[in-house]
């Protein structure tokens, strides 16, 4: 399997337009793994929206990553705080070449959110997301709904026929 196919780090329906947001999530997939993270690209939430990167660290804390690539992106974006009721800790994934001084406002809420800026290669957290306990029930709902859509992923991968039965979280 080619590595732009893997299912950990595929190019999501977001980000297949656009090979910063690429690298941005390879980066990141890289820089978790390497500390016993792992992730998935587009994971849908109960809420209706989808987080850019789910994962779960060893400790089966929940982490999310909202990507961005662009200055117009990240001011036009008003509905990353819905993800904060989803994970243990927020992330911001930015391309090396986007301004972050916005995510040092009061709007962008720098006490519950870290910064992670990465290239197609690696990359580096700058500032560490604080730990936001989720609830013991929500984490373990969310955490099996990962579990579920990443074996759903690598499943019907493997077997394209099985897209027919059940469905994406």
């Amino acid at each position: 399997m080619a590595e732009a196919d893997s299912p950990l780090i595929a190019p999501s329906s977001a980000t297949a337009a656009n090979p910063i947001a690429q690298d941005v999530v390879r980066g990141i997939s890289r820089l978790f793994a390497r500390n016993d993270i792992w992730c998935l690209p587009e994971m849908p939430l109960r809420c209706g929206r989808r987080a850019d990167l789910m994962g779960i660290d060893a400790k089966g804390r929940v982490i999310i990553v909202e990507i961005k690539v662009s200055r117009a992106d990240l001011l036009g974006d008003g509905k990353w705080t819905d993800y904060l009721d989803y994970c243990d800790r927020f992330y911001w994934g930015l391309s090396p070449a986007l301004d972050r001084a916005p995510l040092e406002t009061a709007a962008f809420l720098p006490d519950q959110c870290g910064v992670i800026v990465a290239d197609g290669y690696d990359a580096e957290i700058l500032r560490p997301a604080p730990l936001r306990q989720l609830a013991a029930a929500r984490r373990k709902v969310e955490t099996e709904r990962l579990a579920r859509t990443s074996l759903r992923r690598l499943v019907t991968q493997a077997d394209p026929q099985t897209l027919q039965w059940g469905a994406e979280a």
